[in-house]
């Protein structure tokens, strides 16, 4: 099986720490040409400085649609187009049951992690994937499969971006495949409040025994933009050690 990505051009948001940054650095390890972006100059230069290929890199806000623009028009420039893009950059500024949380926290919330998946996609698209084809993967999450108190309405965002990922994958079909990955708990710094205070109880619940890595997912993500993955569109990849077969997510 090739999973090599030769040739082609990534721009993956939220790139500078975690998932993003493990996806990064495994398309520029398969030989493909990176843009990485997310909101800070310097974790984005410390990122990018770490990663074997081209990859370069370019600040701004997921959730701002011209700072959206802008990123994509500057992959284009400087790699001539876009094939892969990974929509990945996400927030959860309210911790908590569903019934407490506010507007404006909510909003915030759709707006990095629901409406930018459309948004980026849609930029892409019109730049390039509409001429040259591509591959679109969205970072969903199990959590938008179950229903749990914890981070309840970020959930209720990552459901739309299985759906999302559905509709487009219809919309963009054939010349683009649209698919996603729901990771499991995955040790990454934004998670780090789910799983450091008992990360070993947790694991035990795991048919897997252990949490997730980023590299875990960054696997997945090189199969969905690779040749190997050609024939599917509009699936979503769960990746979380087996936490839904046992009921826990």
């Amino acid at each position: 099986m090739d999973l090599r990505l030769d040739g082609k051009v990534a721009l993956v948001t939220g790139g500078s720490r975690g998932i993003g940054r493990a996806i990064a650095a495994a398309f520029a390890a398969n030989g493909a040409r990176v843009m990485i972006s997310s909101r800070k100059a310097d974790a984005l230069e410390e990122a990018a400085s770490t990663m074997e290929g081209e990859v370069a890199w370019h600040a701004a806000n997921a959730g701002d649609d011209e700072a959206a623009a802008g990123c994509v028009a500057a992959t284009v420039e400087r790699f001539g187009g876009i094939d892969i893009l990974v929509n990945n950059a996400a927030t959860n500024p309210y911790m908590g049951p569903i019934m407490g949380i506010d507007r404006a926290r909510a909003d915030k919330t759709v707006q990095v992690n629901q409406w930018a998946v459309l948004r980026w996609t849609q930029l892409a698209y019109e730049a390039s994937m509409r001429d040259r084809g591509g591959a679109v993967i969205n970072i969903a999450s199990i959590g938008g499969m179950s229903v749990e108190p914890a981070i309840a309405y970020y959930n209720v965002t990552k459901a739309a971006v299985i759906h999302l990922t559905r509709q487009m994958a219809q919309e963009l079909s054939p010349g683009v495949r649209v698919n996603a990955i729901a990771p499991g708990l995955v040790k990454t710094d934004m998670a780090r409040a789910l799983w450091e205070p008992n990360e070993q109880g947790i694991a035990k619940r795991l048919p897997m025994q252990r949490l997730g890595e980023p590299e875990d997912i960054a696997n997945g993500a090189v199969f969905l933009a690779s040749d190997a993955s050609s024939w599917i569109t509009g699936h979503t990849l769960v990746i979380d050690g087996g936490a839904l077969l046992s009921g826990f997510a």
